[in-house]
């Protein structure tokens, strides 16, 4: 791909559409933004970074950009974990860290609408004491709402009630040319020809732009509680999974294993409520009042003990279940800490074949001798498994951890999963999406991309090029 490098004229000319303070370039540009959280993948300074303030910002600077034939990245908070965010070929990066408005909250629709920029636990707190609820749950609280509906981010809560894209009711976007669309609404159906907010759901910032989203709202569950479930052996606690889901409704459904709590512990300096096992199912329970939670309380205690759990250890207090939930929240920092660089695998599989994948996972560890962490959302087959550097020389770690990840990879494949269930394909990812897809496939998302995209100045070098 060939681009042109932004020059003091085009400087200018951003400067005239946002505004002076608004514009960086050369040492004003913080080195974040020439990352996201996984600088394993390396980093890529642009050459210009805009913030903007409204849909019609983005639009002019996209018309200017897409003339001039200047890449634009899009960004939010830069909390993604596949080089989704950064600048691989210079340009411009046009972030949306100002625009954090919410802009409504529709009590009768049961909507919000919202700028991208919004962070995820700033959506939450905003939406206490409405009675309302915005169900995706992703483990970054500080990544940004915009960011999650460009990656279609999961998160503990999924299993229950689905993933971002199918809370996305209505977008404001912007299309290279400078266009601005609006796509759905507050609708919560539709049979009206080829349903295009969908399919930008999920698509990193390479077909148009985000700059405003309306979401479904659901009522807040007045009541949870939690269980741990530890087992002595992995592949017992991963097949309790089905009989939990067919047995409960669980709103989550969380697999670790000894190693990662032991991490978190350290990073934490808290101590977790149990380490006698060697792996463990996390349930969360939702419900209308605490009396209502009880008979299902009751089904899922039977159904894990019968599973070969070890015991059954309730969290029903705000203490209990904050000193389980907040080392799972901790895990990917608690091992990002603990060693000199990582590489992660965000693989999705079928829930009967989640103890396979971890095993494989083990044995590759030993095969490579690379450290490897895993957890993940059992409840839909979405694992993390993480590679550790530690001691490792650089030169040998960057051929064990690529051979390592190649057979992660692999085996997924086998196992009929998808290399990414919520953390998105970016750069660092796309060899990995075209050998696990085929041609076929890549071809055709290709053509969407030319045809949203022609000159192809939108987050260039991402998922499909």
């Amino acid at each position: 791909m060939t681009f042109n490098k932004v020059t003091a004229d085009d400087l200018k000319a951003f400067e005239s559409m946002l505004s002076p303070e608004r514009v960086f370039y050369g040492d004003a540009i913080n080195e974040d933004y020439a990352r996201d959280e996984m600088t394993e993948y390396g980093l890529y300074m642009p050459e210009a970074v805009l913030r903007a303030d409204s849909a019609e910002e983005i639009s002019a600077v996209l018309k200017y950009c897409n003339e001039r034939k200047i890449p634009v990245t899009p960004r939010g908070a830069g909390t993604g974990l596949c080089g989704g965010c950064v600048a691989k070929f210079g340009g411009v990066v046009l972030s949306t860290e100002r625009m954090k408005k919410l802009i409504e909250v529709d009590p009768v629709n049961m909507t919000a609408t919202l700028q991208p920029g919004l962070l995820l636990m700033e959506f939450s707190k905003l939406l206490e004491g409405s009675g309302l609820f915005y169900p995706p749950d992703p483990g970054e609280k500080s990544a940004t709402v915009g960011g999650n509906v460009m990656t279609n981010a999961g998160g503990m809560r999924a299993v229950r009630f689905g993933v971002t894209r199918d809370y996305v009711l209505g977008m404001k976007v912007v299309l290279a040319s400078g266009e601005i669309l609006n796509l759905g609404g507050k609708t919560v159906k539709t049979s009206s020809g080829y349903n295009l907010m969908q399919l930008l759901c999920g698509s990193e910032g390479t077909l148009a732009f985000l700059a405003e989203i309306t979401v479904k709202l659901i009522a807040e569950p007045k009541a949870n509680l939690s269980v741990l479930a530890p087992f002595d052996n992995l592949r017992k606690c991963v097949e309790a999974v089905p009989q939990v889901l067919s047995g409960t409704t669980p709103t989550a459904v969380e697999f670790m294993e000894k190693e990662v709590i032991e991490d978190a512990e350290t990073y934490l300096g808290k101590q977790f409520p149990d380490k006698s096992a060697n792996a463990y199912l996390l349930v969360r329970l939702d419900g209308a009042s605490t009396d209502a939670l009880d008979p299902m309380l009751n089904d899922l205690t039977d159904i894990l003990l019968n599973a070969g759990a070890n015991d059954v250890l309730l969290a029903d207090t705000d203490e209990r279940k904050t000193s389980i939930w907040d080392a799972r929240g901790a895990f990917l920092e608690a091992i990002k800490g603990g060693t000199k660089s990582m590489d992660e695998c965000d693989v999705v599989v079928p829930r009967n074949k989640i103890a396979d994948f971890v095993e494989a996972s083990q044995a590759v560890s030993e095969k490579y001798g690379v450290r490897v962490r895993s957890f993940g959302h059992a409840g839909d087959g979405n694992l993390h498994i993480y590679a550790c550097q530690d001691d490792i020389e650089d030169k040998a770690w960057k051929q064990k951890v690529s051979a390592l990840m190649d057979d992660l990879y692999e085996t997924a494949k086998t196992l009929r999963g998808q290399i990414s269930g919520e953390h998105g394909v970016g750069h660092a990812k796309a060899d990995f999406l075209r050998e696990s897809l085929g041609d076929t496939q890549i071809e055709i998302m290709k053509g969407i991309k030319k045809a949203f995209d022609p000159n192809g100045i939108l987050n260039p070098g991402k998922v499909v090029g």
